[in-house]
Parts: structure tokens; C-alpha cells; sequence
């Protein structure tokens, strides 16, 4: 606990800002743009359109184009196009304004050859010159413009929008099959069905797959006879396409159906399909989307609109080499519900500035915006919760962006975010949100992304994702146990302010709380109004110390400043181990131990439970005689009693002055410890 209390370093909390914006011009229900969050940046854009009447090359006889763009130090290239003397390249490049270096843009088209590339022509002009043979368009512009952005130095560095795949649970039963012919008909079948959709394989009678719009691969249902452990022989099969299935969307009862069987045949060394009508399964199949938060039908409204503004980043570390220099080429990945969001790429830079804005509807304030930074490996990431930000308030704060590596806790620079909620509803902030995907909606929510463009690779999804939190880890084990301690810590120093009121620390306390006892007593319809006048008087002390500030990472609470280095290197050791083995042999007995002390700490938990019903159960005649009469008399005495009469003499012995205690165990605790426990049973 003294560990939690202590502060980490400053360079590891976030910080206010004071970004100086244009101005604050919220649409109120419109989730258009304005471009009011993030500072205004002026580029130059440059429009390769097309080329007219090229000269084909004398020697190969053809013509295959591309277009050189200069600006200063800056410079990009637009795909060649084989065999075209009438080329359309419709490429963008953007040049940030304030990184020119240059005044004279220069273009300049080029013949790919397998040797050398033949020079075509060339020219250089101010922003007003026009071109004759090569037609483009060139313009001042913000970022704000509605184009495709490219980066002057590389293609794949333009902001794009993708949205996860919308996701059902597909809930399959089977009923029974009919007519199955069997390989060997002296033996009874071992019949079990084998349901598979893409990597997914389950083999019971009700099963349940994610599955992902669009449906690209249909459910294949197997039925085998079990002729061996972990074999089966193949009986028949039926593929089932799942835009023919039923959706639904609440409770109601599903009809089954009946499927074909196919089964494979081998004619003349060569794999034929026979469909038997005779043999057939029954099935009860179903798409549900009820569980999911992307169903329109699932919220009545929206409740309000989330805008994220991008500024920059400082201080990021060289991520790779190139050319022999190091480098950083950044982009940042923001994700709310089912949109994701990514940022250009800036090149070789870094200090990027991005100034991207971007809007989610909100559904849920209790959900929570993920923002991550990376380049060809992880930067860092930063998750803000919607409930703890402020209707319409404007929050600028810069994000250090931490990272747990093998070789420890690093900081890997900063990030400066613009965040503002407006919550148009507060009727709607009660409803709930059930987020039920699990490890094959992750893997299906990456596979798809990696097919936009541009890509947002599977490290990065699964990054943002988390893929992987629930995978073992020392570090993790100490920082669950520190969590459990600071939660019954609360019921720890109640307990130690009880004790030392009962101990007569204070006589003046103590006697204050006699006179307290004996009011609540005498007017016990007042005890429930005290104790949540009590909470509310908590609830008011504390405003004074509310959060400033979003949540952001604890590095502390996580255990990752401190953390020894051969539990990271267990942490971000792969599946299975790469390790050598005595390591991992000496990881395995670590484990033991850990496993050993919650053995230890579950086995006392379960102890006092079985106590406790042994006395209901008569595993001990004596006992239970005992607490039957205890039972029968606190039964009757309060009945016939006054209740002040029982409840203040029990308060007053149970405070009275030290001096009137021994220190040996009271008599119902030491009854307790000698009831019979069913760990006597156990090996």
C-alpha cells in the first residue's frame, strides 16, 4: 500500500495546455466539420491529372510515364503506367506551407525503363504559371480542403475513415440427423457434429460463432463417426450460406430447418460430391445482433457528439533508419464505437502536426475514446472516458505517451489533444451498454481493417484493441492484488477507526459516539436518512479534491516503474515460449508459488463458508444443538422484548473500556474456529 501512495515521476502526467484556436463554432446537432478545434495549416497542393500525347520510347516502342514533383526538399512520385501515351494519374500531394524550403515547384515526367529512366521534360513555375502538354492544378489551400491527403514524400501517408464490420453472434443448434449411413455397418457410430466458420471450429450440439458482415464464407456443418480419439470419418456434410439465415433481434423462438447431407466419394481416384437426400440434419440457426451497440434499433437517440482534435506530437523517438539516418514517420489511430479514424502520415518528423478534427454521435457516456500513436511499432496510446469529461467543456492537455518494453517503463514523447463532449440528453445516459465480443470479433475486426486503404495493420488493431490483457503476467498478478488492497483498505481503516473508538483512544470521541449510538437507537427510523446524510456529507468533502483532468495511466498503479526485468521478459515472451528451458522451468515454479498463496487465500475463504453450513447441516450434533437453541432464543427475546432493551446493552459491551476485556478469543469466535470444515475430507 505505501508502494500505491507514492508519486511517479512528473514527466509522466499529463499537462494543460493553452492552444489558441480560431474560435469555437459547434454546428449543435450537425456533426459537420468545422475544422474549429485544431489550428488552421496552410499547404500547397499539387494535382497530377493527366498527360496528353506522349512520345513513345524508340527503342521498346511504347510509352511507360510517371510524374517527378519538387519542391524544395520535398519530393513525391506518382505510379507509372505501363504502355500508355495518354496517362491519367488523379494524384494529390500536399506540402505543409510552413515546411517549404523552396519557391519553385518543378515537374517533371519520365519514361520508366528497366536501365535508365528517360527524361521526357521538365517544368518549373510560380503557383499562377500554366502547363501545355502536362495538365495539373495547383492551389493554397487549409487542410480543411476536401481531397485526398498525400504528404510530398511518400504515397501512403493520406487520413482515412474506417468503419468495423457490423458483428452477430450466430447461435447454431443441432437437433438431430436422419438416415446416415455409416462406414461400418458392424459397428454402432460414434456420431458427433463438427461446425466450422473460417478459423472457427466447435464441436458441440449448441454453438455460437461471431461472424461479420459482409458474409463471405458460409458454415459448414460435419458429421463424423468418432472411429478414434481426435478422428472422425466423415459421414456427410451441408454448407450453409448465412445471407439466407434469419436475423433477429430480440427473444422471439426460431423455427428449425432441414439440411442435406453431401458426401464425398472417391471415383476413380478423384473427390466427387453425392448429395443423399435420404440422410439430413436439423438445424436451429440464427443471426442475433440484440447484444451488439451498433444496432440502430438498440438506442432511442443519440445522446450527444464527440469532437477529437489532433494538434501535434514532441519528442518522439527514431523508430527506424533509413538511408543511414534515423527516423520517425507518425501517424495517430483514434477509435470510438464502430468508426476508426486515421491520421496522415507526417515524414521524418519528430515533432509532427497533424491538426485533424474528428466526430463520433454518442450513444453512451460511459464508453471510452482510444487515441494511438505509432509508425512502424507502437508509440503509445491514450484512452479517454466520456463520463468523466464535462458537457461543452474544451479540454487541452498534452498525453505523455507511455510504453512497457522488455527493458522497462519509456516515455516516448507527448501528445496534444483537443476533447470536447456536448451532451444534448441526460434522460438517455442511464442506458446501458453490453459489450460482449470476444477473441474471434477481434481477430475479424483486424482482418478486415488491414483490407482498407490505407491498411491499418493487425498490430495496430489489435494494439488498440488490447488483444492479449488477459494473457498471464507477474506484473499484472501484483497490480490486481494492490487494486483488491486499496478496495478493502476502506473496510480496513473502518475497522481500525472502530477499534480505536472502542479502545478509548479519545475518551471525549468515545463518549460522543455513545450519545450517537443511543439516539440512533431510541430513533431507529432515523438510522437509514443518517447514514446516507453520512455519504452525502462524504460526497460534498470530496468536491473540493475532484479530478481536473481525465483519467490518463497510472504508471504506479500499473507496476511498470519499478518492475523487475525478468517478469517483463516473461510478459512479452510469445506462444509458446521461445525461452530456454531451464527458464522456463524456473518461471513455472515461480508460478507454483503465486498459485500455491491464492490456493492458500481461497482455501481460507472456503473454510469459514463450510463452517458456517456444517452448523445447518449437522456435520456437528453438539454444534448444531447449540446454535438451535441460540436460534430459538434470539427468535423469541427480541420479539418479547424491547428492542432498545436488547440492542443498547449489546452496543455498550461491545464498547466498553479495555480494562473489562481480556485478551483471549471471545466465546462465539472460539466456537466458530472449532466447527467442522470439510478440508479434514480432502487427500
Amino acid at each position: 500500500m505505501t508502494r500505491l501512495q507514492s508519486r511517479p515521476p512528473q514527466e509522466f502526467y499529463l499537462r494543460e495546455t493553452n492552444a489558441h484556436l480560431q474560435g469555437w463554432k459547434f454546428s449543435g446537432d450537425s456533426l459537420k466539420i468545422n475544422y474549429d478545434h485544431v489550428k488552421e495549416m496552410q499547404c500547397v497542393y499539387v494535382r497530377v491529372a493527366k498527360a496528353i500525347d506522349l512520345p513513345e520510347n524508340d527503342v521498346t516502342g511504347c510509352c511507360n510515364p510517371y510524374v517527378d514533383v519538387k519542391l524544395g526538399n520535398y519530393k513525391n512520385t506518382t505510379p507509372y503506367l505501363e504502355k500508355n501515351s495518354n496517362p491519367e494519374w488523379n494524384k494529390v500531394f500536399t506540402i505543409s506551407k510552413d515546411q517549404i524550403q523552396g519557391s519553385i515547384l518543378e515537374v517533371f515526367v519520365k519514361d520508366n525503363d528497366v536501365v535508365n529512366d528517360d527524361y521526357m521534360g521538365r517544368v518549373a513555375f510560380d503557383l499562377d504559371d500554366i502547363l501545355n502538354m502536362l495538365l495539373l492544378a495547383v492551389w493554397m489551400g487549409t487542410e480543411a480542403d476536401d481531397v485526398s491527403h498525400l504528404d510530398a514524400s511518400e504515397s501512403n501517408t493520406c487520413s482515412s475513415v474506417s468503419l468495423s464490420p457490423k458483428l452477430w453472434y450466430l447461435k447454431v443448434t443441432i437437433t438431430e440427423a436422419q438416415d446416415l449411413q455409416p462406414n461400418d455397418e458392424l459397428r454402432f457410430p460414434d456420431v458427433f457434429v463438427k461446425a466450422m466458420l473460417g478459423n472457427q471450429t466447435l464441436r458441440t450440439t449448441d454453438l455460437i460463432f461471431v461472424a461479420a458482415e459482409p458474409f463471405h464464407v458460409p458454415l459448414i456443418l460435419s458429421v463424423e463417426d468418432r472411429i478414434a480419439p481426435n478422428k472422425g470419418k466423415v459421414l456427410g456434410k451441408c454448407a450453409i450460406h448465412l445471407q439466407h439465415v434469419e436475423r433477429r433481434l430480440d427473444h422471439k423462438p426460431v423455427n428449425s430447418r432441414w439440411y442435406n447431407l453431401e458426401r464425398h466419394i472417391l471415383v476413380e481416384d478423384e473427390k466427387k460430391n453425392e448429395v443423399t437426400s435420404s440422410s439430413k440434419i436439423q438445424v436451429i440457426i440464427c443471426l442475433e445482433g440484440g447484444y451488439h451497440t451498433d444496432g440502430k434499433q438498440l438506442w432511442k437517440s443519440r445522446i450527444g457528439v464527440l469532437e477529437l482534435g489532433i494538434l501535434d506530437a514532441r519528442g518522439l523517438p527514431p523508430m527506424k533508419a533509413k538511408d543511414g539516418q534515423e527516423r520517425t514517420d507518425a501517424y495517430c489511430v483514434a477509435k470510438y464505437g464502430q468508426k476508426w479514424f486515421r491520421t496522415r502520415t507526417i515524414i521524418d518528423s519528430f515533432d509532427p502536426i497533424w491538426n485533424e478534427q474528428y466526430t463520433w454521435e454518442v450513444f453512451d457516456p460511459c464508453t471510452v475514446v482510444t487515441i494511438g500513436s505509432g509508425s512502424d511499432s507502437r508509440i503509445g496510446k491514450i484512452r479517454i472516458r466520456l463520463s468523466a469529461l464535462e458537457t461543452d467543456r474544451i479540454y487541452f492537455h498534452s498525453y505523455p505517451l507511455l510504453v512497457l518494453q522488455p527493458s522497462g517503463l519509456k516515455k516516448m514523447g507527448e501528445l496534444n489533444l483537443v476533447v470536447r463532449f456536448t451532451c444534448s440528453s441526460l434522460i438517455n445516459t442511464m442506458h446501458a451498454q453490453l459489450d460482449k465480443l470476444k477473441h474471434q470479433a477481434t481477430q475479424i475486426v483486424s482482418a478486415r481493417l488491414s483490407q482498407a486503404e490505407p491498411p491499418l495493420r493487425k498490430e495496430v488493431v489489435k494494439y488498440m484493441l488490447e488483444v492479449g490483457s488477459h494473457t498471464w503476467s507477474m506484473r499484472k498478478s501484483k497490480v490486481n492484488f494492490f487494486r483488491v488492497m486499496m478496495i478493502l483498505s476502506v473496510f480496513v481503516d473502518v475497522w481500525r477507526w472502530f477499534d480505536w473508538i472502542r479502545n478509548w483512544q479519545n475518551s471525549m470521541i468515545t463518549v460522543m459516539i455513545h450519545i450517537l449510538f443511543l439516539i440512533l437507537v431510541m430513533y431507529r427510523q432515523y438510522l437509514l436518512p443518517s447514514i446516507f446524510l453520512y455519504l452525502l456529507f462524504i460526497i460534498a468533502w470530496n468536491y473540493e479534491w475532484k479530478p481536473e483532468h481525465p483519467l490518463h495511466i497510472d504508471t504506479r498503479l500499473s507496476y511498470a516503474d519499478d518492475a523487475h526485468p525478468d517478469e517483463l521478459d516473461e510478459e512479452f515472451d510469445m506462444f509458446p515460449s521461445l525461452c530456454p528451458a531451464d527458464l522456463v522451468q524456473m518461471r513455472y515454479d515461480r508460478l507454483r508459488t503465486v498459485g500455491g498463496r491464492f490456493q492458500t487465500m481461497l482455501g481460507d475463504l472456503v473454510t469459514k463458508g463450510e463452517r458456517l453450513q456444517s452448523l445447518l447441516c449437522w456435520q456437528d450434533p453438539r454444534a448444531a444443538v447449540v446454535f438451535a437453541i441460540f436460534c430459538l432464543v434470539a427468535a423469541f427475546v427480541p420479539y418479547i422484548t424491547p428492542f432498545e432493551v436488547v440492542a443498547i446493552p449489546t452496543g455498550f459491551y461491545v464498547l466498553r473500556h479495555p480494562r473489562f476485556r481480556n485478551n483471549l478469543y471471545s466465546v462465539p469466535l472460539n466456537f466458530f474456529k472449532r466447527l467442522p470444515e470439510r478440508r479434514e475430507c480432502l487427500l
